[in-house]
């Protein structure tokens, strides 16, 4: 008998659910993405114990389609999510030559908090040896600081970066790349053999649809 294989290393998945949408899924096909079966085709050496996505319910005309889509996820073993929150915040208009007199102000929702909790999951599941691997998706560089937290208090712990970008610019994200162990650009050539059903049965027995603008 030969040698026994090494067992493949534990991984966690933590997914900026907004960073994901805008830099690799709006205005494309695939947002209505089957997380488990796509990080298991693009990891398929890793044993995935958690998908953890971070986001923050939405108001307006797409809230609808988060809300199916988050309903979606949840009948997925292996997703968590964790929310934040929109903030609502005055912002003041700068742009010149603007028919309004000033003072002119807009209102705006800014997310908050999704940023922490990524970090704070990152590192309570390092500490509490919930996996050897770390896989991050974001581009967001105020990830770094818990990147090399976990790099320095968990040294046997991998971490991978994925950015989510279609374009070269929000692509680059170096200050990110350069934190993690590795780095790569999310893959959008394998999204169309991991999407969602069209109609979903959850455990409730309610259907579940996929937006038609999707």
């Amino acid at each position: 008998m030969g040698p026994t294989p090494p067992l493949p290393k534990r991984s966690i998945i933590y997914i900026d659910g907004f960073n994901l949408y805008y830099g690799a899924l709006k205005g494309g096909p695939y947002k209505w993405l089957n997380l488990e079966r796509y990080f298991n085709l693009l990891r398929p050496n890793d044993c995935i114990q958690k998908i953890r996505y971070f986001t923050a319910l939405i108001s307006g005309s797409h809230a609808n389609n988060q809300k199916a889509y988050l309903q979606a996820l949840e009948t997925l073993p292996l997703v968590d999510i964790i929310f934040g929150k929109f903030k609502v915040k005055q912002i003041e208009c700068q742009v010149s030559g603007c028919a309004i007199p000033p003072p002119r102000f807009f209102q705006s929702n800014e997310e908050k908090r999704t940023d922490v909790n990524i970090a704070l999951w990152m590192l309570s599941d390092a500490q509490k040896n919930l996996c050897e691997k770390l896989i991050l998706v974001s581009g967001d560089s105020d990830l770094v600081p818990a990147i090399s937290m976990v790099k320095n208090e968990y040294s046997d712990k991998e971490i991978t970066v994925y950015i989510p970008a279609r374009n070269v610019t929000r692509g680059a994200a170096v200050e990110l790349r350069g934190a993690a162990d590795k780095n790569k650009t999310l893959p959008l050539q394998m999204m169309h053999a991991a999407q969602l059903p069209a109609e979903i049965n959850n455990c409730a027995g309610q259907i579940i649809r996929k937006p038609l603008s999707w």
